[in-house]
């Protein structure tokens, strides 16, 4: 017999409320704004406990690639499950590790030989700062600088967070944080009236360029998000950026890390960021989507150079010690393996580039509205600023939270959308059709234009 409605949402809200604390977020919020208690996922969509559906538009923080409940994936951790859940990775090693680390190997740009495993993004983050600094270290060098961009986001943990530049989230433990060079931003929303992307990242280069030359001696590395900064508003850049950078890092002997944390695997139109760059970096960071969206976990590629730098006997001291007890556990290796797999059965990138053109076709009347400062896209990531005034590009207060408006109509209407402050984003799973992509943005649109009046 089904079993209620409204009343077993709101009992196991009320359970939640006595005890968790839930992550970005003012808990007294929860006073007035109902938390979403879900209940099962599938394809697309989550359902709470009445039935109510939610279009997962943003793949549950960026996570999700081919839907909830994939029978395949779903397969795979059933099978493995039965076999080994978990093992230490120091001293063992397992099938599903191996072959996942040969599988990024095969796939990322060329010259990244050599993965660590990690648990979570921050954590993959820590891992490429900490082994750049005693990469310099080994090499009988002392470095102590990084760069990163202005407007950045690299994760929470301490180390992550210091490579940031997203006031909301580093001003408060500012204090705890070592101190980075931080560049201008290539991002193209303040390029002038008729300006290209490209034309706009070539000019702003020219004060990373200076920076990088004035201090070249004491950078460990620079830090980047390829093409788009998510977590700073789903801003974006072109690919030139990316190359000049590479070029000046190897002219001036500094590391080069890639945070494709969120941006990795189909994300941005191919699998990878910096293939539209043709570009290796010498730390890929990969996470979020490395599972299907399943279970935590994340991975550092390095180029064998690195690797050696810390190949010593044991009484050099020259070794990363560096753990997490997860590392490499073999049911997230799973998850991993046989979401590869899924990349491998079809041609999902030239379905992405359908359905990122179907999302465009759909919004783009909303490019001349008066509170609309720009409609940005690269691959399957698109974006939507709501500005108080067009013309100077004017942000709404952030107090007056437009944002959040959007995302109460969004869910009154079956559509999950998380705004970054006044930017509303789609990041929608891979397997979206186009009926549901025609939901998702007719709702975003609605509650985009009740928003701004």
């Amino acid at each position: 017999m089904f079993v209620n409605s409204d009343n077993e949402n709101n009992s196991w809200v009320e359970r939640d409320l006595r005890h968790l604390w839930h992550p970005c977020t003012q808990m007294q919020d929860h006073e007035w704004l109902p938390l979403v208690p879900i209940k099962r996922g599938r394809g697309v969509w989550l359902e709470d406990y009445s039935g109510q559906r939610y279009l997962d538009a943003i793949s549950s923080w960026w996570v999700n690639l081919f839907g909830h409940c994939h029978p395949h994936i779903n397969a795979a951790l059933k099978q493995q499950l039965e076999q080994l859940e978990h093992v230490l990775l120091a001293g063992f090693t397992h099938a599903p590790a191996t072959r996942l680390a040969e599988q990024l190997v095969a796939i990322t740009p060329a010259g990244l030989d050599r993965v660590f495993l990690a648990d979570n993004g921050s954590a993959a983050v820590e891992v490429s700062l900490k082994m750049s600094f005693q990469y310099w270290r080994n090499q009988g060098r002392s470095r102590t600088k990084f760069v990163t961009l202005a407007n950045s986001y690299h994760g929470e943990t301490l180390g992550a967070l210091a490579v940031g530049d997203v006031g909301l989230y580093r001003d408060m433990y500012s204090p705890l944080l070592l101190q980075p060079l931080v560049a201008p931003s290539p991002d193209c929303f303040a390029r002038e009236a008729g300006e290209s992307w490209e034309s706009f990242s070539r000019r702003q280069f020219a004060a990373m360029e200076q920076l990088l030359n004035e201090h070249a001696a004491d950078i460990c590395a620079v830090i980047v998000e390829p093409l788009v900064q998510c977590a700073g508003g789903m801003r974006m850049y072109h690919p030139v950026y990316l190359q000049l950078l590479r070029a000046l890092c190897d002219r001036l002997d500094i590391h080069l890390i890639a945070d494709e944390i969120a941006v990795g695997f189909g994300r941005t139109g191919t699998l990878f960021a910096c293939e539209q760059a043709d570009i290796s970096p010498d730390f890929m960071c990969l996470s979020k989507g490395l599972t299907g969206g399943y279970l935590p976990l994340s991975a550092v590629l390095v180029p064998d150079k690195i690797y050696q730098a810390f190949y010593a006997d044991y009484a050099s001291m020259k070794g990363f010690l560096h753990s997490h007890s997860y590392t490499g556990n073999p049911l997230a290796c799973t998850a991993a393996l046989a979401t590869m797999e899924l990349f491998a059965g079809s041609d999902v990138l030239a379905r992405n580039r359908q359905i990122a053109e179907l999302i465009s076709t759909r919004i783009q009347d909303l490019e001349a509205h008066p509170n609309v400062g720009e409609i940005r896209q690269t691959g399957m990531i698109t974006a939507i600023e709501m500005v108080q005034e067009k013309t100077g590009k004017q942000p709404f207060p952030w107090q007056e939270r437009r944002g959040l408006r959007v995302y109460q109509y969004a869910l009154r209407h079956e559509v999950l959308l998380r705004p970054l402050g006044n930017v509303v984003y789609f990041m929608p799973p891979y397997v979206i059709t186009d009926e549901q992509i025609d939901l998702m943005t007719r709702v975003a649109r609605e509650g985009i234009l009740r928003a701004v009046a």
